[in-house]
């Protein structure tokens, strides 16, 4: 690592003040700085990155092409430094931090409720939980373990079996008694609630069913289960599921499950710790935690 090339942060944060307010005195009024010396690490950045930040352009200041480029990843390394220390300052003597990657649904509605059972048995431990949608690299995050929903394939890591999935059409109690018929539900007129991830979703229950759907592509789209369970709790539709994410509402009445014959999914949830954590205590203690609370009470709808 070259020290020459790590940016100055005091540098970064004036540029991202002075591109916020595309003004270099509200910059220095923001910064404690005076416009002088705003100007003076705007062209010291400049100098460093070879590069021309700003279009001076009568009393305003714009963004050039390469500062528009530079401006997100600033934002980001800021926001990293930023939580580091935070983090720093947050830890206790004698606590170790563990971060946590989850995915968000799965995260807020089965693991936290179940959390303050691993705080109990390890108060040594601080859990830090931050939720991931989409593929990352390890390298790049330094996460001590994360809740994957797919294949165990990782690069750079290991993946234990956690638990299969398996999804269940589900309703609003008003809505599911206008879908009940003598001969059970009927969902020919029924708004179809999707998951934008799984777009196949619907038409792969119809084919569980044994029925052919025209209609199984059609009706609105939400990007995480959370969104769905709450159209559904809305009366907007009839949302398919993975059951452990509504055992709260189906316990309740709240929420009706259409069906007893829950399909299960290609897919399932795996712990994925880096290779260079397996050893790690506190990782190693979370895993085999989660791992006895799947066992302890397996999830509706999968095997236990």
């Amino acid at each position: 690592m070259r020290r020459s090339l790590i940016p100055d942060l005091a540098l970064l944060q004036t540029f991202e003040c002075a591109a916020r307010h595309g003004n270099f005195s509200r910059a220095a009024e923001e910064l404690n700085l005076t416009q002088s010396a705003v100007s003076r690490q705007i062209r010291d950045l400049e100098a460093r990155s070879d590069l021309v930040l700003f279009e001076r352009i009568r009393k305003r200041v714009v963004l050039s092409s390469a500062g528009l480029a530079l401006l997100p990843e600033v934002r980001h390394l800021l926001a990293e430094a930023e939580r580091l220390m935070i983090g720093t300052l947050a830890a206790e003597p004698g606590v170790e931090p563990l971060r946590i990657g989850t995915l968000p649904t799965f995260g807020a509605r089965w693991l936290v409720p179940r959390l303050g059972d691993f705080m109990r048995l390890h108060p040594d431990i601080l859990p830090m939980l931050e939720t991931r949608d989409r593929p990352f690299s390890f390298v790049e995050e330094s996460l001590d373990l994360t809740i994957h929903y797919g294949q165990p394939v990782w690069p750079g890591a290991v993946a234990s079996f956690l638990c299969s999935e398996a999804v269940v059409p589900v309703a609003s109690r008003d809505l599911a008694a206008r879908l009940m018929t003598n001969g059970g539900v009927d969902l020919t007129n029924a708004t179809l609630l999707h998951m934008t991830a799984r777009p196949r979703l619907w038409t792969q229950w119809f084919d569980h069913c044994g029925q052919t759907e025209a209609r199984a592509w059609r009706g609105p789209r939400f990007d995480q289960f959370t969104m769905i369970i709450s159209a559904v709790s809305a009366g907007l539709g009839v949302g398919l599921v993975p059951s452990y994410l509504i055992e709260q509402e189906t316990a309740s009445g709240e929420l009706v499950v259409l069906s007893d014959r829950p399909m299960p999914t290609d897919n399932a949830y795996y712990v994925v710790i880096p290779e260079g954590r397996q050893a790690h205590r506190a990782t190693r203690l979370f895993h085999d935690w989660i791992l006895g609370q799947v066992r302890r009470t397996p999830l509706p709808g999968t095997p236990g």
